[in-house]
């Protein structure tokens, strides 16, 4: 298949269009907020980049509440994120860190929006593109950097490296390496928790690479007959390894995959859009059963650091989605338009993001490498 052909299929257009939907509709950034005085509780209304598109059930609504104190905190985590992950080329690429690696830089609106939603008594399990959710769930820099470079500090003590990140206290049961193998385990987490009567539910997350696994569906019909609390997280970056959604599945809406069991399509590249879907998957769950969540993202670096991520797309399709959609970008214009920081404000954070960075690693290359 050839490059051009690449750039001008339907899928390129698709992976561009939600940010392309929103200008469209000429939503404002700037959206009413409450009378309460401005602060950290301020209260602030507002709309998803675009409409969720839903299978079997009725969407949630487009407006998302948050506060100043919610959006500060969205740029910080995901830069943090963003800065970890660039960090780990730099170390891979030193020869710092061996065997695979899967970078999130891209997709880390999921990641935030997710937890934002949720609690530590939800359970998350994932793929092996893992570091950033493992963040996210309260997983320290140093245990980030020590697992990659194989020390003891590491959060599976150097041994799992990139792929084998675990940290059950705080609800996050890994770090998977067989494509899709995680689906079935975390029905099993939801199964545990209806059992014990926990009122949690668990995020079974995979790509669409995996989505074509029998094993997903395996585990959706069982958790769809005993009606348990088990979401389903499709993170589409449009890409399984090196091949293109359109290439590998004949109906790539994965949300609609589950024939009887509802699904929601979601901009993965919205930090808020991600919080609503799931704040509403998990009210759905715990009532009603399993429920899919398709989330719309992209990954800026190949699927691993073994693939330089520009022989199947182009690299202005790279740019383009930077340019138009990147989740970063959007709260910081959000933050902006509603004079909650100013642009120094926020640089002054990307600095201090990027020293806690380097001083974890240096951290990490200290620590002693595992017995």
């Amino acid at each position: 298949m050839t490059l051009s052909h690449i750039a001008t299929s339907p899928s390129r257009s698709n992976i561009l269009r939600p940010l392309t939907a929103a200008f469209s509709c000429t939503l404002p950034l700037r959206r009413p907020i409450s009378s309460a005085a401005n602060g950290d509780s301020t209260t602030l209304t507002i709309e998803t980049s675009v409409p969720f598109t839903a299978h079997n059930i009725e969407e949630p609504s487009r407006s998302v509440e948050t506060t100043p104190k919610e959006l500060l905190t969205f740029f910080r985590d995901m830069a943090l994120m963003r800065r970890m992950e660039i960090a780990a080329d730099s170390l891979y690429k030193a020869k710092l860190i061996r065997g695979f690696c899967h970078l999130y830089d891209g997709q880390e609106a999921v990641a935030v929006g997710m937890e934002a939603a949720i609690t530590k008594k939800d359970a998350i399990i994932t793929a092996y593109r893992d570091h950033c959710i493992f963040l996210g769930r309260g997983g320290t820099l140093l245990e980030v950097f020590a697992e990659l470079m194989g020390r003891q500090a590491g959060c599976s003590r150097g041994k799992g490296g990139s792929m084998h990140f675990y940290k059950k206290e705080f609800g996050f049961y890994g770090g998977h390496g067989i494509v899709g193998a995680q689906v079935p385990l975390g029905c099993g987490l939801a199964f545990a928790q209806k059992y014990s009567k926990d009122e949690a539910v668990s995020f079974a997350m995979y790509g669409d690479g995996a989505a074509n696994q029998g094993q997903l569906f395996e585990a959706l019909n069982i958790s769809a007959l005993w009606d348990l609390p088990a979401i389903l997280v499709c993170e589409n970056n449009h890409y399984g390894m090196g091949t293109a959604e359109w290439r590998a599945a004949k109906s790539p809406a994965y949300y609609k995959r589950g024939d009887y069991v509802p699904g929601l399509k979601v901009d993965g590249m919205d930090a808020l859009a991600v919080k609503q879907a799931c704040k509403f998957a998990k009210e759905h769950a715990l009532k009603n059963g399993p429920i899919i969540l398709e989330m719309d993202t992209y990954r800026y670096h190949g699927h691993s650091m073994s693939d330089p991520g520009s022989t199947y797309r182009t690299r202005d399709e790279i740019s383009g989605v930077r340019q138009e959609r990147d989740p970063i970008e959007r709260i910081r214009k959000l933050i902006l338009s509603h004079d909650i920081a100013t642009e120094k404000d926020l640089k002054d954070t990307e600095k201090e993001v990027r020293k806690e960075v380097d001083e974890a690693i240096a951290k990490a290359k200290s620590n002693a490498r595992y017995a």
